[in-house]
């Protein structure tokens, strides 16, 4: 294991006209699950192949904890890497494809395996170890593939690039959970790439989201999904994304179009903001109870656990989260309320404060 620090990394792929990855310093610590979480064509492939090797960065450095190892090949890396589609030796068995990575690196036959043995039972894989590895269907063979990345137990890091893209749906919580626990057992350094946030929630101690190929907030699921520091964390990890509402702040006061809805919590200048709050946060109740906007109804989504009212302020469209079997009906005209400390304020796509109630009243 090791501590994997990025100082100054960036790449560019056309002489540094654009930038896939821009430079940036991070430091990914030994023993962590790490979720590196965006959107198709952010750079996180791009930085991940950085890490182990495949590509030379444009510019900075890489360390294996005080060792540089920018121009150091993959092979001399000590880091293994899980691709997106499989990637066997078709002929073998599956428990020689398992074995190969142990055998390459003369481990103890006995040892080895004990290593394949457990491995496969954790994966699900001990009733097809005899099998060639060309006789199961891709998403078997990509189980496979994800073992022949975690049997080794004396390596700088695990490297995963979108692992569980070709594996059924079903079984994808399962093998969450089982990487989940090879992680507790091996204690490697594991970096698990990935757009979709349930992945990226559900797996990592520290999610890493990544926008445009900058890093623009890192921390646990709870903080990101709580207290998200950029509007794009808050519309990309959350089903549906945060509402965000353009309002105004003046003499401290922030408004919502003739509606005044709290104050800044932190002295701001005068001028635009935009407020942002989930759906899950979202009330909707009688006028006067509180400050809030009036909105119109445009659909309800029966959900069946809840209901996903969408409704509009002026032309700006928001969601509510609420009970299943709510009554509120297309074309009606409710009240909106957002709670203080649920809700914050961005200027230029940064959070820039939050709100808090408006001399002295309650909001829900």
């Amino acid at each position: 294991m090791a501590d994997i620090r990025l100082e100054g990394v960036g790449h560019s792929y056309d002489g540094g006209r654009t930038w896939a990855l821009k430079p940036m310093t991070w430091t990914w610590r030994s023993a962590r699950a790490y979720a590196l979480l965006g959107p198709s064509g952010c750079g996180k492939t791009t930085l991940l192949n950085i890490i182990s090797g495949l590509i030379t960065p444009t510019e900075g450095r890489v360390f294996f904890d005080d060792r540089d190892v920018t121009g150091v090949p993959t092979a001399g890396r000590n880091i293994a890497q899980v691709f997106q589609f499989p990637v066997l030796y078709e002929e073998m068995s599956v428990y020689d494809n398992l074995a190969f990575p142990l055998r390459n690196r003369k481990v103890p036959k006995q040892e080895v395996d004990r290593r394949v043995r457990q491995v496969s039972r954790l994966l699900g894989l001990d009733q097809v170890l005899g099998r060639r590895s060309r006789r199961l269907d891709a998403g078997r063979q990509q189980i496979v593939s994800l073992g022949r990345g975690l049997v080794r137990s004396q390596v700088a890091a695990v490297l995963l690039d979108e692992p569980l893209t070709v594996v059924d749906p079903a079984l994808k919580w399962t093998l969450r959970s089982k990487l989940k626990e090879i992680h507790r057992d091996t204690g490697h350094t594991l970096v698990y790439v990935t757009h979709d946030q349930t992945e990226a929630l559900t797996f990592a101690d520290e999610v890493v989201v990544l926008n445009e190929g900058a890093i623009v907030q890192a921390g646990e699921p709870s903080e990101l999904f709580l207290s998200p520091a950029h509007e794009f964390v808050g519309h990309f990890i959350g089903s549906p994304g945060m509402n965000m509402l353009p309002a105004e702040v003046a003499g401290g006061i922030v408004r919502v179009g003739d509606e005044d809805v709290g104050t800044a919590g932190e002295p701001l200048p005068p001028g635009p903001v935009r407020i942002g709050v989930r759906p899950e946060f979202v009330r909707i109740a009688p006028a006067g109870t509180s400050p809030g906007v009036p909105a119109r109804v445009t659909g309800i989504d029966r959900m069946g656990a809840y209901d996903l009212v969408h409704a509009v302020v002026g032309e700006h469209p928001l969601i509510a989260k609420t009970e299943a079997g709510s009554s509120y009906r297309p074309g009606a005209v409710e009240f909106l309320h957002f709670p203080a400390d649920r809700t914050f304020l961005f200027r230029d796509e940064v959070r820039c404060g939050s709100l808090a109630p408006l001399n002295g009243r309650g909001q829900a």
